[in-house]
């Protein structure tokens, strides 16, 4: 579950002017200072770091917290993307005008190279790109000889990231072997790493997602409005709202509705789904999340419906 309910993170009945008011963020500092430790623990223990950016809400929280840990405009490691080519335009324009105000060095690596260089094949044309960022994302790797990617992957999204340190070594493939990860002790972290290896780096594994929102909230953080309520025409299946669009569409039987709908994750159209909403901005969205019954991946990842093993055989091939 999402949810917390932790009776210290609710404010006394007469402090409370609204839902809202009612629920504290006082351990979003604490939370919000490991972070910032660790985006320089980085930057200290490795000398060719990147920073994964998407767009995306936890991407966007993890650039904020790494904003407050170096300085606006001072990032000293550039920004990453892996893009399948079938992202959401609203979410890829938002990545490009955040990336230009900061005046951060934004690298883009796309599926598409690696199709037109034969290292990526799909089995058929309409196959999710989604898995095949891994090759990609292994290839940017090498290219730049990146030792240390910092990604806002969270424990609670999926039982695979749960079983991840903040401090993920991948060996000389790229891989990451579950049973062969180091302890983390007292924030004393092991970046010892032969040629050839690197390590995936998780700032906020311990926020929840309720947690990232009540920061978005807190800090005003601005998100592609793709997060917030919209109407869109989508097709249930498989108790998914599925989006229709030109790589998904409506199949024979189906019936095309008109929804208002937000996204509560957002990656590439093939394999991502909305959930119906009509919250508005992040308040609307904590309000939500506090009584969501299933984690964002399980409600909106159609990549994830194919076995409950599915993301830690991708994660084991070197996917992120």
């Amino acid at each position: 579950m999402n949810a917390r309910t932790d009776a210290d993170l609710l404010l006394p009945d007469a402090l409370a002017t609204s839902a809202t008011a009612r629920l504290s963020n006082a351990h979003l500092d604490a939370l919000e200072e490991e972070a910032i430790f660790i985006l320089r623990e980085v930057a200290a223990a490795f000398e060719r770091p990147a920073l994964l950016f998407s767009g995306g809400k936890d991407s966007l929280v993890l650039l904020k917290c790494a904003e407050k840990a170096f300085g606006a405009g001072h990032l000293p490691y550039p920004l990453l993307m892996i893009d399948t080519g079938h992202n959401f335009p609203e979410v890829t324009d938002f990545r490009d005008q955040r990336a230009k105000e900061l005046g951060a060095e934004l690298i883009v690596r796309s599926v598409e190279d690696s199709m037109a260089r034969g290292t990526v094949r799909l089995a058929h044309p309409g196959e999710s790109r989604n898995v095949h960022q891994s090759v990609t994302l292994l290839e940017a790797i090498e290219e730049f000889r990146f030792d240390a990617l910092i990604g806002g992957a969270r424990r609670d999204e999926e039982k695979a990231r749960a079983k991840e340190r903040i401090f993920s070594h991948r060996d000389a493939f790229g891989q990451w072997q579950p049973k062969d990860q180091r302890p983390e002790l007292w924030t004393l972290f092991n970046t010892r790493i032969a040629p050839g290896e690197h390590f995936r780096v998780f700032p906020i594994s311990n926020w929840t997602e309720l947690d990232v929102w009540q920061y978005i909230e807190r800090e005003q953080i601005e998100l592609p409005s793709l997060y917030y309520t919209h109407k869109r025409e989508i097709v249930e299946r498989r108790g998914l709202l599925v989006p229709v669009t030109e790589l998904t569409p409506a199949r024979d039987g189906e019936t095309v509705e008109l929804r208002d709908v937000r996204f509560r994750t957002v990656g590439d159209i093939t394999c991502t789904c909305p959930v119906a909403s009509l919250a508005a901005g992040p308040a609307d969205v904590v309000i939500e999340t506090l009584s969501a019954e299933v984690s964002e991946r399980g409600a909106t990842r159609m990549d994830d419906k194919t076995s409950d093993a599915s993301m830690e055989k991708r994660k084991k091939d070197g996917y992120f």
